[in-house]
């Protein structure tokens, strides 16, 4: 399985770094580290988490992220990696805009 990270997944990752570490030097690191490996996982784990918003969605396993991806014959497309903690209303707009 061949995952790709579409650009605004990629900003994503960026926007969440950047909270991060704001918050504490350093954290925005192993935020990237962390969500860098689950991204890696879906090279085996990719088609079986459920279903939302009409995206498969995995949760991170170290922040409370959920990484919104589809697959594609032998690819998995990231669309998004957002912060759970969000207004819900806010999460499905972001799903609706890159659909």
């Amino acid at each position: 399985m061949t995952v790709v990270v579409l650009e605004d997944a990629a900003a994503d990752i960026e926007a969440g770094r950047d909270f991060y570490e704001s918050r504490e030097p350093g954290v925005g690191d192993y935020f990237e580290e962390a969500i860098q490996s689950d991204l890696a996982s879906l090279v085996i784990y990719a088609g079986v988490h459920r279903r939302h918003l009409g995206f498969h969605r995995m949760l991170s396993k170290r922040f409370p992220f959920g990484v919104y991806y589809e697959v594609e014959r032998e690819t998995a497309y990231v669309y998004a990696i957002l912060d759970l903690r969000r207004d819900p209303l806010w999460i499905r707009q972001q799903i609706c805009k890159r659909r």
